[in-house]
């Protein structure tokens, strides 16, 4: 390491996990961040609704690479209560539905416990509630948007949003494989992340669970989350200049 960074001047980075991006996928997000561009300009920004689930977990998963324990002599003489982290093999874990926007955000919509989010729910349960938390923050008119879950692109999905929602973005105008350019995935859920892991006590059960969650997202600074949601645009802008490619490692 010695000679990597002083001989050698080397730097060291974290690698990022990113999803698998073929050919055809980097052609549509291209084209599509390229539509969206052109069409979404910052006064219009403003008034997107953007939309995502997130599933949290009791115990959430630790990044090994960033949790460490600095001790003077060797590992195995270190307590373990400093050196192990516990962790539950099936952490109870509860999913979440919400929405944002420049100057607000909705309520956190809790997924009932072994409930999966097919075409049928989304429509009849979450859809009229994120319409409701639309309603109320952006009145004078709203974009909404949602990614390519399954549920969230099918056929009627798509059509109960059409006859309700005057401005949407549809099904094939939204970049796929595109978590980099919702700022739900780029900045509130690893927001409420790190919070979650310095909140105290810690949640033990599902009941706790969502009573912390709660309070972290009343929580949220929404200048913050305004902030994640002009930077749109530059992730639109960098999808296009990266043609279609992955942009994390551009933007950190």
């Amino acid at each position: 390491m010695r000679i990597a960074k002083r001989d050698l001047k080397l730097s060291s980075f974290k690698r990022i996990p990113v999803q698998v991006i073929t050919e055809a996928v980097k052609h549509k997000r291209l084209t599509r961040s390229q539509a969206l561009l052109r069409r979404l300009t910052v006064k219009k920004t403003k008034k997107i609704f953007f939309t995502d689930e997130k599933i949290f977990y009791v115990s959430p998963p630790i990044n090994s690479q960033n949790n460490r324990v600095w001790s003077a002599g060797r590992k195995r003489d270190v307590d373990s209560r400093r050196l192990l982290v516990q962790r539950a093999k099936f952490s109870a874990h509860v999913m979440v539905s919400a929405g944002i926007c420049f100057g607000g955000k909705g309520r956190l919509h809790f997924v009932p416990e072994k409930v999966k989010i097919n075409a049928d729910f989304y429509v009849k349960d979450l859809l009229p509630k994120l319409l409701e938390d639309c309603n109320a923050l952006l009145p004078n008119g709203f974009i909404f948007q949602q990614d390519g879950a399954p549920a969230h692109f099918s056929s009627l999905a798509q059509a109960w949003i059409d006859q309700r929602v005057p401005d949407f973005i549809k099904k094939d105008e939204w970049p796929p494989n595109s978590p980099d350019v919702n700022p739900l995935d780029y900045h509130v859920w690893g927001a409420m992340l790190e919070k979650y892991k310095q909140y105290k006590p810690k949640p033990t059960n599902k009941a706790e669970l969502k009573a912390a969650l709660e309070a972290i997202w009343e929580d949220l600074p929404q200048d913050a989350i305004d902030l994640a949601v002009l930077a749109f645009r530059k992730r639109l802008q960098a999808c296009i200049n990266a043609e279609g490619g992955h942009i994390e490692h551009l933007l950190m």
